[in-house]
C-alpha cells in the first residue's frame, strides 16, 4: 500500500512509518517544519513539506495522488493554546478529508481521543476544553461524509512503555486506562489492512488481553 500520514513527525506517526514501511509498505509523511525531515526518512517515509494550517485543499489533494488511505496523526501538541487546538486538531482534519475526496483516497483512519466532544471534566482549563471540542468537531466531520471509510480511533493516555500487542478496542465507551504509543501504531495498521471491510466506525483503544489482530477481526 501507500499510505500518506499528516502530522509526520508525531510520535505515533513515526512508529507508524517504521511499522508500515518495515513491511514494505510506501509512506508518505507530511511534515510543517523541515528540519523534521530527517528523522522522518530515518523511519522509512519520505517527507513532504506542507504546513496544513496554511495549505489549500488543491495542494493537500496533490500529496495524496495515488494513495491508498490516509492517517490524520496531526496535532498542536503540548505548549499550544486554545486558537491552534482549533486550526489544527479540527481544520487540520478537515482539510485532509477535503483533499482525500477530491484525489480519490477512500480510506481514511483519524487520531482522536476519549472524551472527544464530552464536556470537559470539572478543573480542567480552557485549553483542554479547547482540544476536546476540536476533536469532537473533526470526528463530527468525519462522520458527514459517506464517501470516505473512515475510521475514528481514539487511544486513551498514552505511554512510551514497550508495545505489548494486546488491546482493548471497541466503540465507546470502554472506560479509562493507558495505551502505549507502540500498540496504538499496531492498532493502526491492523484497521488500514481492514479497510473497506471495517469502516465508518468509532473506536476506543486502551491496553488489554485482546491481540490486535483479532481485536481488529472481531469488528468485522
Amino acid at each position: 500500500m501507500e499510505i500518506v500520514i499528516a502530522g509526520g513527525h508525531g510520535q505515533i506517526a513515526l512508529r507508524l512509518s517504521r511499522l508500515l514501511a518495515g513491511r514494505g509498505d510506501a509512506v508518505v509523511s507530511l511534515i510543517r517544519n523541515p528540519d523534521h525531515a530527517a528523522d522522518v526518512r530515518a523511519a522509512g517515509a519520505t517527507p513532504v513539506v506542507r504546513d496544513l494550517e496554511a495549505a489549500s485543499a488543491d495542494q493537500v489533494a496533490g500529496d495524496l495522488s495515488g494513495a491508498d488511505a490516509v492517517v490524520f496523526a496531526a496535532g498542536a501538541g503540548p505548549g499550544s493554546g486554545a486558537a491552534r487546538k482549533d486550526t489544527v486538531d479540527r481544520a487540520a482534519s478537515v482539510l485532509l478529508a477535503d483533499a482525500a475526496e477530491r484525489a480519490g483516497v477512500r480510506g481514511f483512519v483519524q487520531v482522536s481521543a476519549m472524551g472527544a466532544g464530552e464536556a470537559p471534566a470539572p478543573g480542567r482549563d480552557e485549553v483542554w476544553a479547547a482540544y476536546i471540542r476540536a476533536k469532537g468537531e473533526a470526528e463530527d466531520d468525519l462522520r458527514a461524509r459517506a464517501g470516505l471509510d473512515w475510521l475514528i480511533l481514539r487511544p486513551g493516555r498514552l505511554t512510551d512503555d514497550p508495545g505489548t500487542g494486546l488491546v482493548t478496542l471497541a466503540e465507546p465507551p470502554v472506560g479509562s486506562g493507558a495505551v502505549t504509543r507502540d500498540d496504538v501504531a499496531g492498532v493502526i495498521v491492523a484497521l488500514l489492512d481492514a479497510l473497506p471491510g471495517v469502516r465508518h466506525r468509532t473506536l476506543d483503544l486502551l491496553n488489554g488481553d485482546v491481540r490486535i489482530a483479532d481485536a481488529v477481526a472481531a469488528l468485522r
